[in-house]
């Protein structure tokens, strides 16, 4: 049974930044070294200077972390709500021209002990789970909430939201840099809470955005309990910080990860389609508009992988889904027709004889024109194109207790980091 509750959320003090798009930004992980660079330059107040600080050989950067963390609540630049609540949170954006709300919350997620409540559906990596680590011993706070969505049979996010916030002034409102509006209300009715409890508490969880940052904080409270002796399950550092939604919701938008491959060696597009021909068959498209609508109108029903190499565009369809079960007979039914699993392991595992965990030569990015630029500047770079992932996949995947491959998935918008902060109260620790 999930677990739940309210919580005094730290903010950005109003009464001294007008603007808290200047000091807001996006999760840690999605975070380029040019968008760090901008980020560190616009405000010395800015989040990214304690999540995604710059390394220095003048000071180290976790404690670093901890230090500016510590002085920014002295000097209020963060300031603690009075009292509990759960906050609900807006986001309005626009995708392809088509205006769209995503509704939820912010809580406090209790950490599982046996019983699996919480479902992952990425794999993770140690390095990054080391430096968020190394970050949270220093800081000891959540500085931005993991995403996690849930059926919502209760319809609660939407009962809540016409009952109360519809029509009432947030008391955060941000618009990002790429011009969506994020939103904040406090709830602290116990009734509300209580509501939210019960109907969170009968659904399954599943981890969209965070996966990191959910086993490191696991791996916090495994600390914790080594060095305290024993716990009562109640401190602060056996909750997470987390932003809930619906999975059936409208607003809930998912883009896919395309793959950049960088070669080692030169193979020109005759031999590489000599090589896809087993398992594919091949369709240039000249026309980049059409491609694309191609590429969306045939992942409705077919398994479809986009390929742009040397300035041309294939389609490549696969011939037989039943080599899937044979390549993937260790697999969940149903992690074996995604598309992702059919690039790693068909393409970029047997074909051209990639390390998948290869993060110098496999690059990721949701942004398709970004990687067809990259690969006009080099005859060794493939750009892999895919669908997005449908979210009944995501579950399926994650409720079979298997995992899809890092980087599957994103979900759009991000959660802001430093809307609100989790401080654990170190007295207690």
């Amino acid at each position: 049974m999930a677990k739940i509750k309210p919580f005094r959320a730290l903010f950005y003090n109003q009464e001294k930044f007008k603007d808290l798009s200047k000091v807001t930004c996006p999760p840690y992980d999605i975070i380029s070294p040019q968008k760090q660079t901008y980020l560190h330059n616009l405000n010395p107040y800015n989040l990214i200077h304690i999540l995604l600080g710059k390394d220095s050989q003048e000071e180290n950067k976790y404690r670093r972390a901890g230090r500016y963390f510590r002085e920014w609540l002295k000097e209020k630049i963060l300031i603690q709500d009075e009292s509990s609540a759960i906050y609900f949170y807006s986001q309005q954006y626009k995708l392809k021209g088509e205006s769209r709300t995503r509704l939820g919350f912010i809580a406090l997620l209790g950490l599982p002990d046996k019983e699996e409540i919480v479902f992952s559906h990425e794999h993770t990596r140690l390095e990054p789970k080391e430096d968020r680590l190394r970050l949270l011993k220093q800081v000891k706070a959540n500085l931005s909430p993991i995403f996690v969505v849930f059926q919502d049979t209760k319809r609660i996010i939407q009962r809540i939201e016409q009952a109360k916030i519809h029509g009432k002034p947030p008391f955060i409102e941000i618009r990002d840099d790429e011009k969506n509006i994020h939103k904040l209300w406090r709830l602290d009715s116990q009734d509300i809470i209580g509501q939210i409890q019960k109907s969170v508490s009968a659904e399954n969880i599943l981890i969209a955005d965070g996966h990191h940052r959910y086993e490191v904080a696991i791996a916090y409270r495994e600390l914790m309990k080594e060095k305290l002796g024993s716990i009562t399950g109640n401190e602060d550092f056996n909750y997470i910080l987390a932003y809930f939604t619906n999975t059936e919701a409208r607003g809930l938008t998912i883009l896919p990860i395309h793959r950049l491959v960088r070669l080692s060696y030169a193979m020109d597009n005759q031999e590489l389609l000599s090589s896809l021909g087993d398992y594919f068959d091949a369709e240039e498209v000249k026309d980049k508009t059409r491609f694309f609508f191609l590429m969306e109108k045939g992942g409705r029903s077919e398994h479809l992988i986009g390929m742009y190499k040397e300035k041309r565009l294939w389609l490549l369809r696969l011939k037989n889904v039943k080599l899937l079960d044979k390549l993937l007979m260790d697999k969940a039914k149903e992690y074996r027709p995604l598309d992702i699993s059919i690039l790693n392991q068909i393409i970029l595992k047997n074909i051209l004889k990639l390390d998948l965990e290869d993060k110098e030569n496999i690059i990721f990015s949701p942004n398709h024109q970004e990687i067809i630029e990259c690969v006009d500047t080099n005859p060794n770079y493939i750009a892999f194109l895919l669908n997005p992932v449908k979210i009944q996949q995501v579950m399926g995947v994650a409720l079979k207790g298997e995992r899809m491959p890092s980087k599957s998935t994103y979900f759009y918008p991000k959660v802001l980091s430093g809307l609100v902060i989790n401080k654990f109260n170190e007295a207690k620790i």
